[in-house]
Parts: structure tokens; sequence; C-alpha cells
């Protein structure tokens, strides 16, 4: 896949083109000699703060804002300047600034997805956008593999996929970073907390260090872990592929937790170290989606959500079929994540439920 690096920048939002639609009523940039001249007769009173600072003007007079014909006869020309006139204007002025902030914030709202908690973007960073794809459909959980490479983490399927442009803070934690400031602390504005979940491909011995330090430089946006106790933020950094506990050791704050096995269930360690398990479908189950699930496999399944669940952590199964009949069938018996490439048939189908 060949892309610009500049098409994984901020994106220029839906809200945002609406926003650059918007005028504001009576205001725009002279083409003409204002009507409003200053008092020496060189130009317009306002200048303007959205196009040119040094020249704006009222052309037109709105509901909330009109000049008597006397006080228009005072501002006019190169006569004597009234002082109350120039208070109402700027007064006026701000009221209509006021409207549009409004009218940006009623857009914002509108323009936002709704969040969607019970789907995890599979290899993410596959998509023509990675992360910004998945913000699109509302996604609140997404995958970015890592190697370390010459001390850079880069995002990529296999080692020979690397690029030197794709590094994890340029695809992830800086536009992840930018939007919860952008929204008041969260990634979607008064949403759930989100999930990024990293699959370190090479070492862990050599990698977490280096991973560790990139995830401390954030820490603003990520939820923190102090023993068994987490500190819930906007996003959650949890790990998987190459990881073992003892990458924690000595640390009396984490910035990231970890992926589980099946295997956790029965030694059940802390969920604020293990709060997610995610599993191979096929090595548990032999139902694909077709037809009904088998009861004897139904029950397991339950089952292991059941405990899971009683342990304080969410489910997820990868290598598993990837269409809407599977994911009814799934979520009916209780699993929390729909592992998925589909973004659009994954959001269609949750919005319809």
């Amino acid at each position: 896949m060949h892309t610009r690096p500049s098409d994984f920048g901020l994106r220029t939002s839906a809200f945002g083109r609406r926003l650059q639609n918007l005028q504001l009523s009576g205001i725009r940039t002279p083409r003409s000699p204002s009507p409003l001249p200053s008092p020496s007769g060189r130009g317009s009173i306002i200048g303007s703060t959205l196009e040119n600072p040094s020249r704006l003007e009222l052309l037109q007079r709105g509901p909330w804002f009109s000049l008597s014909p006397r006080e228009r006869a005072g501002v006019r020309g190169n006569g004597a300047w009234k002082s109350q006139p120039a208070g109402v204007l700027q007064l006026a002025l701000g009221f209509r600034i006021f409207l549009l902030l409004l009218a940006c914030a009623t857009v914002a709202a509108e323009d936002q997805p709704k969040p969607l908690t019970r789907v995890h973007a599979h290899n993410d960073y596959e998509h023509k956008r990675p992360l910004f794809d998945a913000l699109d459909h509302g996604f609140c959980s997404v995958e970015a593999d890592i190697y370390l490479v010459q001390g850079q983490l880069l995002v990529a399927h296999m080692r020979s996929q690397v690029k030197p442009e794709r590094t994890l803070e340029k695809f992830y934690l800086d536009p992840l970073q930018e939007r919860v400031k952008q929204n008041g602390g969260r990634v979607y504005a008064g949403g759930p907390e989100v999930t990024l979940l990293i699959d370190i491909k090479t070492d862990w011995k050599t990698t977490y260090p280096a991973l560790r330090e990139r995830l401390k430089k954030y820490s603003d946006m990520l939820s923190t872990f102090t023993g068994d106790t987490k500190q819930t933020n906007a996003v959650v950094a949890i790990i998987t592929g190459d990881r073992s506990r003892k990458m924690f050791a000595g640390e009396t704050v984490r910035y990231a937790a970890l992926d589980g096995d099946l295997e956790d269930l029965e030694s059940n360690p802390p969920p604020a170290l293990i709060p997610w398990i995610s599993s191979n479908w096929t090595r548990t189950f032999h139902w694909r989606g077709l037809g009904d699930m088998p009861p004897q496999e139904k029950a397991k399944l339950k089952e292991i959500v059941n405990k899971a669940h009683e342990q304080g952590r969410r489910v997820r199964f990868w290598g598993a079929p990837d269409f809407p009949a599977f994911w009814r069938e799934i979520l009916a018996d209780g699993v929390d994540l729909i592992n998925t490439d589909d973004l659009d048939g994954a959001r269609d189908f949750l919005l319809q439920r």
C-alpha cells in the first residue's frame, strides 16, 4: 500500500468543511468602499478578524441589531464620531460571533459518529486511513502491529513491510492525543475510553522498553495502572503479541495492560493487569457461522464469557468468521467485541441492532 504521509495527518472532517461554508449574516470581506467609514474617512471602522485582520465591515442589519437613521447619520462621512454607536457595533459583532460559535457546537455534535464499544478494528493500519477510518465509523478499539527497527517503533503487518515514516507516534499516538485535546479530554466528545491494542512483533525484551518510553510521553491521555488500581483516561493501551508479565517488573506506574489468553481464566490475575482475554476462534470452536451453532459449542462459549465477566474481563476472538450471522451469534452469547476488517459492515450491523 503506497500512501502519502499527508494522508495520515488530522483529517478535514465533515464538520470542518461545513464550518468553512458557514457565513455570518451581514459580515463579509469588503468589495467596495465601506458604508461605515472611520472618522478620518480613510476606511472601515472595523478590521476583519475572519479573513483580513485589517478590514471588516457590516453590510447588512440583522434582527438583533439596527441603528436608527439619526445614529447612522452620526457615524457616516467625516463628521464627529459618536462613541455610543461604536459600542453598539462592537456589541453586535460580539453577539454574532457568539451565534457562530453556538452554531459550530451544534454542527460538531451532529458530525460526531456514535461511539461503538462492541467492535474492534483488526489490523487497523491496513485500512486506507489508519485510525481515522475506524474513528469515522465510531470504533472504540483499534489494533496496531509494531516492530522495533533501529530504535523506531514501526507499524506494519510483516517485517518486510516496515517503512521509516510509519511510526506508532505518527499513525496513532499523535493523532489520538490531538483528538483528545479537541474533544475535551476524550476521543469522542463525552464518549467512552478507547482501546489501542498494540501487537508487539519483535522481542518484548528490547521492544517493550522503547514502547514504554513512548507511552510515557502521552500519559496525559492514557489510562494508567498503579498496582491493582486503574486510573481511567481517554485511551487505554493493551499489549498483545510477544509479551510477558515480566515486562512490568519493578514498575510503580504502568502505561499499559496485557492481553490475556484463555489459560488466564484459570489463574485469575488482577483485571487491572489483564483486562482482556483474546483467543483464536478455531482453537476452541469448529462452527464457522453457517447454520445454527451446535449446542455444545454454544454452551462452551457462554461458559468462557461468563467466567471472564465474573473476573472483570472482556472477551475477543480473532481468526473468526467476519460476517453478520456470526457477529449476531457471538454478541447474543455475551462476547464483548466483534473482531473485524469490515468497518462499514460492522458499523451498519451494530447501528441496526
